[in-house]
């Protein structure tokens, strides 16, 4: 490991008044942020009296990001800043800097283009003093900038809390893999030596978590929201997680994940490493193989070959412990060293799955095609009505009359014996979840018996409010479907986005003028909508071609 230098800002500042209830540090780590930290140390400030002190770490910024913490400290007493004279090119060195420069008997990490949400040290804070806990989780929501539209992390391990004890009967707490929704007692750390990789290690949270979960007793858990990510797509540059455009990337998020896996299995934590294999397969793979289709022919072949190689090493149990849609993707992978079929798996990974035709059975067992008759699909026949991947293909025809042309395609005899009859289409509003109108329409079967067709009219002026009339920024809408089938089940899944429609449309509409309607396909290839209304957001996208 290099040797640095740190040092903590040369000007005196004021000396806080330490109390009884102070006893958590926060540890800041920024490099080049100087727009956004300010915001992150502040929330951690506000967090009142249980916080002795933040503790804000710049990985040698080369913009204003420490003048910005100094001019803070010089303002919060309880703030102190620490600048890196060389840069670790990574997450990991900074937060240890902290961690070992820390007074407090409980350390949360908080990263400088999020914040904490009021109360949140609280929550966490009160918990493990009830409990005696070395380690306390709470809830973290994803928001997404501009949006705002707020997704929350791992909702099922918060609704309610909990204290789990042992940590190993309890491997669903690996799917929880962030560093910075909870609270750790120092002196726990320390004593176990458990640090984060130092250096340029992206994922360096895999590992650190491992660690914890390798020496933890017991975990408590709050139902209350302690940490806000922000996540900024659209920002110029991407943090080091998000930016998955180059497959190293992925190629260090397996050995991360194979560093993490080794922690638990060498601790004697054989059920937990079990379950982070499986929560592999779960999350991790489904998301990059939903973006595979977007990346170049060699960034697929080198990607796929990096997979294969590390899914060689999976017991079968593994991969009977994932959901149907994640163990078939990796069947796949293993079946065929090149890549193949990249729409249908691009469809699969979706959240909800939808398997594309063909449909092939092979001696009366599913299998994922003629090419790969190895490739058993599992568990198909017994999975409940409701976790089928049907695939529903939407066609939008927009014009005088807006109409939405819907196609239900059989998969492997499941649909037809359960009898279409009727599909219903809810459209949700992404930014808050708000529900829109839901259209209903009567199912025809084809001649073949393996396809279902209906047409239903789209209201597209419900969707806008007497808020959002003449609002220039377009507004994105979510669709999904339930069939509703003659034996009583009801089948739900996203929609295929199909057809020449999907592109922006100017519409009359008496209720708002003028709507501009662009439906797309999102990157998992389902259908959804964006939204805006009145002539200012005409005038606003023509500027934005004419700047272009």
């Amino acid at each position: 490991m290099d040797v640095v230098t740190v040092k903590e800002a040369d000007e005196p500042r004021p000396v806080p008044a330490v109390t009884p209830s102070a006893q958590v540090s926060v540890i800041v780590i920024a490099y080049n942020d100087a727009a956004l930290v300010g915001e992150a140390v502040r929330s951690a400030l506000a967090q009142g009296d249980a916080v002795a002190e933040v503790i804000a770490v710049d990985d040698a910024s080369t913009d204003r990001t420490g003048p910005v913490l100094d001019d803070l400290a010089r303002e919060h007493g309880r703030l102190r800043v620490i600048h890196r004279t060389d840069n670790s090119g990574g997450c990991g060195t900074p937060r240890n800097d902290g961690l070992r420069a820390a007074t407090g008997r409980f350390v949360m990490f908080l990263d400088s283009d999020d914040i904490l949400p009021d109360g949140a040290v609280d929550a966490l804070l009160g918990a493990a003093l009830r409990h005696g806990t070395p380690v306390t989780a709470g809830l973290c929501v994803r928001r997404e900038l501009p949006g705002p539209r707020e997704v929350p992390w791992q909702p099922d391990l918060y609704r309610e809390a909990a204290v789990h004890t042992p940590l190993a009967a309890h491997p669903e707490l690996v799917g929880d893999t962030l560093c910075v929704n909870k609270l750790y007692d120092r002196a726990f750390l320390l004593d176990h030596g458990i640090l984060f990789p130092d250096g340029r290690f992206t994922y360096e949270d895999f590992v650190f978590t491992s660690r914890v979960l390798a020496a933890a007793p017991s975990l408590a858990v709050v139902p209350d929201q302690v940490y806000i990510w922000h996540v900024r797509r659209s920002a110029a540059k991407q943090s080091i997680s998000l930016d998955r455009r180059d497959v190293a990337n992925w190629e260090a998020r397996i050995e991360a994940h194979r560093t993490s896996v080794r922690i638990l299995a060498d601790a004697g934590h054989k059920r937990l490493a079990h379950a982070a294999r499986t929560k592999f397969l779960d999350h991790d793979l489904r998301m990059y193989v939903r973006e595979l289709h977007t990346r170049s022919a060699d960034y697929q072949q080198e990607w796929w070959r990096l997979t294969r190689a590390y899914l060689a090493g999976f017991e079968e149990s593994e991969l009977l412990a994932a959901t149907a849609p994640a163990r078939w993707l990796a069947r796949v992978l293993l079946a065929s060293e090149a890549p193949v079929d990249p729409d249908r798996l691009t469809q699969l990974a979706a959240r909800p799955g939808r398997l594309l035709p063909p449909y092939v059975r092979d001696d009366g067992r599913p299998v994922w095609s003629r090419e790969l008759p190895g490739v058993e699909l599992d568990g198909l026949d017994a999975l409940p009505a409701a976790e089928l991947p049907v695939t529903i293909d939407a066609e939008p025809v927009l014009g005088t009359r807006c109409v939405l042309r819907l196609r239900v395609h059989d998969l492997y005899g499941r649909v037809k014996a359960a009898g279409p009859t009727a599909i219903e289409v809810e459209l949700r509003r992404r930014a808050d979840g708000r529900p829109g109108p839901v259209h209903t329409a009567t199912l025809t079967p084809g001649p073949s018996g393996t396809v279902w067709t209906a047409e239903t009219a789209l209201d597209l002026g419900a969707l806008l409010g007497r808020g959002d009339k003449d609002a220039a920024t377009p507004v994105p809408w979510d669709l999904t479907a339930r069939v509703r089938c003659a034996d009583g089940s009801v089948l739900e899944g996203g929609l295929r986005a199909v057809g020449s429609g999907l592109r922006r449309h100017a519409l009359p509409s008496g209720r708002h003028g003028l709507l501009l309607v662009q439906p797309y396909a999102t990157t998992g290839g389902a259908l959804a909508l964006r939204m805006a209304s009145g002539v200012r957001a005409a005038w606003h996208i023509a500027a934005r071609k004419l700047g272009r």
